[in-house]
């Protein structure tokens, strides 16, 4: 094999493990786990229609030990998307959150 194929080669390579290692540090994701079932939804008025925006309901958000409620917020449009809100899945005994993410 020739050197210019060889440095090539290597570059390769190294771009490519560059490229995964970056991929999966952002792939990192923190797992929530409750022991017990959220309280009942709490229902919010929700506010008129906001052009690029869609509402993304409040929630029970578990925090040290306790769940405490989360008011809804606008997100901002993402053209092609659609929000698919969190919620929270039974597991077991406990329960598991699921966020909120654009699919």
């Amino acid at each position: 094999m020739n050197k210019t194929l060889r440095v090539l080669l290597a570059n390769t390579v190294l771009i490519a493990a560059g490229v995964a290692a970056v991929g999966s540090a952002s792939a990192e994701e923190v797992v929530i786990i409750a022991p017990n079932a959220p309280p009942p939804v709490r229902y919010e008025a929700v506010p008129a229609a906001r052009v690029g925006y869609v509402w993304d309901h409040g929630h029970w958000r578990w925090d040290h030990g306790r769940y405490v409620w989360v008011a809804g917020h606008w997100q901002a449009e993402r053209v092609g998307f659609h929000w698919v809100p969190g919620h929270w899945d039974a597991f077991g005994p406990h329960y598991h959150w699921v966020p909120g993410h654009w699919a």
